[in-house]
């Protein structure tokens, strides 16, 4: 077996990160949502990005619109980003609520100036993440959010490396 090594002999890092956290948290209502939020916000640093994904009507915008509200905001700030691709919130931390369904290939994600958002302090939530992952940094968390019944729903939260401590404290502030 073979392994790549830099010129000093050092074993490169491997693209595929290994090391993830996984775990969910189950939401009966919009309280709850905001509560999750709050927990978020207290427990996952800023310069954070955020692969979003769910079904239509699963509470992606309802999620972000619990961020807003941990970050001093009103919920009614946030609207759903699927006509006009990025919203953006300059709150406590400023958020950007990105939907990439519409996009049509890297290039025009880019254009976006996604580069500058995951520089910035503040949360970047993608929609349809999925499509651009080449796009996104190494380090990022995951949420999909499920719809378990009328008012239910399941947030599954992954984190890479650098956000595992982070998402193990929203799993033990969620217990």
């Amino acid at each position: 077996m073979s392994h790549q090594t830099d010129k000093s002999g050092n074993f490169l890092k491997r693209a595929i990160n290994i090391n993830t956290f996984e775990f969910s948290a189950t939401s009966e209502s919009e309280a709850i949502t905001d509560k999750l939020a709050q927990a978020f916000v207290n427990c996952i640093p800023g310069n954070t990005t955020i692969a979003l994904s769910g079904t239509l009507g699963a509470g992606k915008t309802r999620f972000v619109q619990g961020i807003a509200v941990a970050l001093g905001g009103t919920p009614e700030q946030v609207t759903s980003p699927t006509f006009v691709i990025c919203n953006q919130y300059p709150l406590k931390r400023h958020v950007f609520h990105l939907d990439a369904y519409r996009i049509k290939d890297a290039d025009e994600f880019l254009e976006l100036g996604v580069d500058e958002m995951y520089l910035t302090d503040g949360y970047v939530f993608i929609e349809w993440a999925e499509k651009f992952s080449d796009c996104l940094p190494r380090e990022q968390i995951s949420l999909n959010i499920v719809i378990d019944g009328e008012y239910s729903r399941r947030f599954e939260f992954s984190a890479t490396t650098k956000y595992v401590d982070c998402l193990t404290a929203l799993a033990r502030s969620c217990t």
